[in-house]
């Protein structure tokens, strides 16, 4: 039996089509055959047909704008609260509720979460770092050694200050996994410039398996007691516990998809 389809909507004529790409309108200009087909069956007011065209523009770009943000933002492995499983984590369900409404974004307060491998750090700041950016604000995302890295090449030419200030555009700034590998006298001196330029004027999220407190431990002490110190003075800091989620899944047989 052949079912009945809607005709399609005819195309805009060449000359407002040419104008609309001129001004640089591409999801108006996309949407607009159906709007107005739809605003001639409906007999909408004219008002309303503007109004729908240019809601399709703005959703547009705002999609755009975020697609482009998550890209710049270095995350990396797209993991949302789509996935996150709050009744797993040992971080008080209270605690994730309160951060994951962003205020202390908007404070330009501090996020340091420390624990055992394994027991979510990453994923829950991954997750926060999504809702950032949803929110219309930009995240950069670094571990240690990939900020070292940075700001090294920056040494080179010189360009350390426009390095930290284009990271630090963003409003919400992470150094991913301190202490996974020994960190030198190069590493705490990038982490100490990040923390500084940062101090009460962006937040700063980090993850470590150590306690920032610890830090000293595995960076030089001066630099680290500095750094630390502006770290933890605006900071949330959030201790996780337990085993590792990724090996309780695996011993479970949910790390992967069964063979056939």
């Amino acid at each position: 039996m052949n079912t009945a389809t809607a005709p399609a909507a005819p195309p805009l004529p060449d000359d407002l089509a040419a104008v609309l790409k001129r001004m640089r309108m591409p999801y108006l200009r996309a949407a607009a055959p159906e709007v107005l087909a739809t605003a001639r069956a409906q007999r909408w007011d004219p008002t309303e047909v503007l109004r729908a065209l240019l809601a399709e523009e703005v959703r547009g770009r705002d999609e755009a704008t975020r697609a482009a943000r998550r890209k710049a933002a270095g995350l990396p492995a797209g993991k949302t609260f789509e996935s996150w499983r709050s009744g797993d984590s040992s971080i008080p369900a209270p605690t994730q509720s309160a951060l994951a409404t962003l205020e202390w974004v908007g404070r330009a307060e501090n996020l340091a979460i420390s624990g055992p491998s394994g027991t979510g750090k990453t994923h829950f700041l991954e997750a926060l770092a999504h809702q950032v950016i949803d929110a219309g604000m930009r995240v950069s995302w670094f571990t240690l050694e990939s900020l070292t890295a940075a700001i090294g090449r920056a040494g080179v030419d010189g360009s350390i200050g426009k390095t930290i200030a284009r990271i630090t555009r963003a409003e919400l700034i992470v150094v991913d996994d301190i202490g996974m590998l020994p960190s030198g006298q190069a590493a705490a001196e990038a982490f100490y410039r990040l923390v500084d330029a940062t101090y009460e004027r962006r937040s700063l999220a980090v993850t470590s398996n150590i306690h920032p407190a610890g830090f000293d431990t595995i960076m030089p002490k001066t630099l680290a007691t500095a750094a630390v110190d502006r770290l933890l003075h605006h900071a949330h800091v959030i201790i996780t516990e337990g085993t590792s989620l990724r090996l309780t899944e695996a011993t479970a047989g949910r790390g992967v998809v069964p063979l056939t």
